[in-house]
């Protein structure tokens, strides 16, 4: 059978996830319009007959101001180690700029493995910017194979997946043929609910969020879940409880519905608040909600 590791990078909001999840055609990676929504590397398995591919999910590359964004890109970098091809996804209705000089930079170590350049939202560009945008990443990445899609509606994504499979070595099967993902329920139902806050809160508060899992427990028919959603400032922390608690009481609704869809049980899930100033650039705290390198 054929069998491998492919690594799925790029700048943040170019539709990683997104295209992720296509590939699966099951929602393994959270997608918001927000840059940076992905902060951990998360495996996503793809099955069919005598194929086994483990694709990585990736935080966005990009220059860095907190502790925070260095260890999404080390887990971004770290994702290059022993794959079989590597997807680079590129957002093609936007300009080529400093931010994609700088994924470039670090993409260089990874020149020797089979690349494709995958040019998504191809629907919200223009002949001569993705003509532009083909040159320049020609120029780059001689080699690599050029594909345009629409992630968000299947547009050619079964292409990139024959395309992909046609270079992968025979291999080893790593995983059950029911295993969809390497990440357990507790680190999922954390996403779920960073998704809707993510979705429904703006500014500054969505880049300072985190969520951390207090407790996950499973009864007879119901699963229990206490979480807090981890702020920078105290200014924040209205901000998400809202006008009579109707903020914090929307984003837990949306999350406990997706879970009960997920799970097929009742949830209870209880949402708190807390305040750590300066979260983003502490190691202890960044070590306990899951974002340092070493954790995954």
């Amino acid at each position: 059978m054929k069998s491998g590791f492919v690594s799925i990078v790029g700048r943040p909001n170019v539709g990683k996830s997104t295209l992720l999840n296509a590939i699966l055609k099951s929602k393994i990676s959270i997608v918001t319009n927000k840059a940076q929504t992905t902060r951990n590397n998360i495996k996503g398995i793809y099955n069919e007959d005598d194929v086994q591919i483990v694709f990585l999910d990736t935080p966005g590359i990009h220059k860095p101001f907190y502790k925070l964004g260095d260890e999404m890109n080390n887990m971004a970098y770290k994702s290059f180690k022993d794959i079989d091809a590597l997807i680079l996804v590129v957002d093609a209705s936007l300009k080529y700029s400093s931010g994609d000089e700088f994924l470039i930079s670090h993409l260089k170590i990874a020149n020797d493995i089979p690349i494709f350049i995958v040019f998504n939202k191809i629907d919200s560009t223009n002949i001569v910017l993705i003509n532009e945008l083909k040159e320049k990443y020609h120029q780059c990445f001689p080699k690599a194979k050029m594909i345009e899609t629409v992630a968000n509606n299947d547009f050619n994504v079964d292409f990139l997946l024959k395309e992909i499979i046609n270079i992968l070595p025979e291999g080893l099967k790593y995983y059950p043929d029911d295993q969809l993902s390497d990440r357990d329920m507790r680190f999922q139902a954390k996403e779920i609910i960073r998704e809707k806050a993510l979705l429904l809160l703006d500014k500054e508060v969505p880049h300072s969020l985190a969520v951390e899992i207090e407790q996950y427990k499973e009864n007879k028919n119901k699963t229990i879940i206490d979480a807090c959603l981890i702020l920078e400032k105290d200014s924040q922390k209205g901000i998400v409880i809202g006008k009579n608690g109707q903020m914090i009481k929307k984003i837990g609704s949306k999350a406990r519905k997706e879970l009960e869809d997920y799970l097929g049980e009742h949830v209870v899930l209880n949402l708190y608040v807390k305040v750590e100033p300066d979260w983003r650039n502490k190691n202890n705290l960044l070590k306990q909600y899951g974002y340092n390198k070493n954790s995954n």
